[in-house]
């Protein structure tokens, strides 16, 4: 079996995006998953995105240690590590979490969970901002 997970798009402009992220666990876990690909985006001047910004998540975590969100790269950015329990993060007015865009890879979002037990949930709202 395998953990039961869905990216659902809230909210896609050509300046902000909007997802929520859920998952019913297996006890299994994810490891590495992109969970949103920013080649698929369109940025604010109709052209590719070359990078997004994490403004805010919020996030309800619950039989998992932690979950880590990541810029991928060679060697991945580490974007924001979501605790157990509930919790709010608003990025904006350290101008956001900001992807380094380090050597190689992608700058898409990757998902890692940590100590899952069978039946772990989590729920978790990404607002991005594109950039070209």
């Amino acid at each position: 079996m395998a953990d039961t997970v869905d990216t659902k798009v809230i909210f896609s402009g050509t300046r902000r995006y909007v997802t929520k992220l859920t998952c019913i666990s297996d006890g299994t876990g994810e490891s590495g998953v992109v969970k949103v690909d920013i080649s698929t985006l369109t940025g604010p001047s109709g052209g590719t995105v070359s990078k997004v910004v994490l403004e805010e998540v919020q996030w309800s975590i619950v039989g998992f240690s932690s979950v880590r969100l990541y810029f991928d790269h060679n060697t991945d950015d580490e974007m924001a590590v979501l605790g157990s329990g509930s919790g709010y993060f608003n990025f904006r007015p350290a101008g956001g979490s900001v992807d380094p865009a380090s050597a190689g890879g992608t700058g898409d979002i990757i998902l890692s969970s940590a100590n899952p037990i069978a039946g772990a949930t989590y729920d978790i709202t990404l607002v991005l901002r594109l950039k070209d």
